[in-house]
């Protein structure tokens, strides 16, 4: 980058407080657990439930869902959002969900702890500008085809609007591979940290869209520096309304931690 930002102002890295879980500079890796998709009340207390006895410390659901084809599953709506963030209180953990829209923004000041801005609305400016006027900490994802740099501005528009609590999420970028979903760019997490002082996570399910791959990337990512890792997790995959073929059962959610912390042990930090 050649223009100062508000960014090169911070030369402490920013720990960025999610309902009493703090993320980044060096603070124990998080992890953010639950399905793509909040099914039911029944379900998503359930999934919820797994994800804390697997050692998740945030809690994640789509309520509403920016889809590709319009016939498919769009979500539960704010009824979701309310499943969640119950099944969050019941189990103590966090949650985190994606606003699509302005005109959401009360619904998720009362309910979310982290607001997700998916990779659709990165460059979404009119909703950036609205988010960093909320007092909720926010959570950018890359866009499909978006340079560090044009995120990194993306993240611009939420700091200055006077929202400094901003966590950035890699899910992987749009190439000419076939073999994965997207295509997993970890040269972002130390790019990130030259340039910013803000924390940033790595999607793996997203990246790689199929579960087999996500235990590896996610122990990469981990080896790489990420402060967190968000993943899809549902314990009845084969019958998941959205992304079953990405998401883990609980079982394997628990092994992927269990590995990650060893992996977190030598390279200095906690998880």
């Amino acid at each position: 980058m050649t223009s100062k930002t508000a960014l090169d102002f911070n030369p402490e890295g920013t720990v960025v407080n999610v309902g009493g879980v703090a993320i980044g500079n060096g603070r124990p890796i998080a992890i953010i657990g639950g399905p793509c998709a909040v099914e039911s009340e029944e379900s998503i207390h359930r999934i919820a439930r797994a994800v804390k006895d697997a050692g998740a410390t945030l809690l994640r659901g789509g309520a509403y869902k920016p889809r590709s084809s319009p016939y498919t599953f769009q979500g539960l709506g704010e009824g979701g959002l309310r499943y969640l963030r119950a099944a969050g209180d019941a189990c103590g953990l966090p949650i985190v969900s994606e606003l699509t829209s302005t005109e959401r923004i009360t619904e998720f000041e009362e309910l979310v702890d982290l607001v997700q801005i998916g990779t659709r609305n990165m460059q979404n400016y009119e909703l950036l500008k609205a988010v960093g006027k909320m007092s909720r900490p926010v959570l950018l994802k890359r866009g499909l085809m978006s340079t560090i740099e044009e995120w990194i501005m993306s993240a611009e528009y939420i700091l200055d609007g006077g929202n400094e609590n901003v966590i950035l999420c890699e899910r992987g970028i749009r190439t000419f591979e076939p073999s994965t979903r997207n295509t997993l760019d970890l040269s972002a997490v130390p790019i990130v940290k030259q340039q910013t002082h803000l924390p940033i996570i790595i999607d793996p399910t997203h990246a790689t869209g199929h579960w087999d791959l996500v235990e590896s990337m996610s122990l990469a990512a981990i080896a790489a520096g990420a402060d967190g890792l968000m993943i899809e997790v549902h314990d009845q995959p084969e019958q998941a309304w959205s992304d079953g073929a990405q998401s883990l059962k609980p079982a394997k959610f628990k092994r992927l931690i269990e590995r990650g912390r060893t992996v977190a042990a030598a390279i200095g930090r906690e998880m």
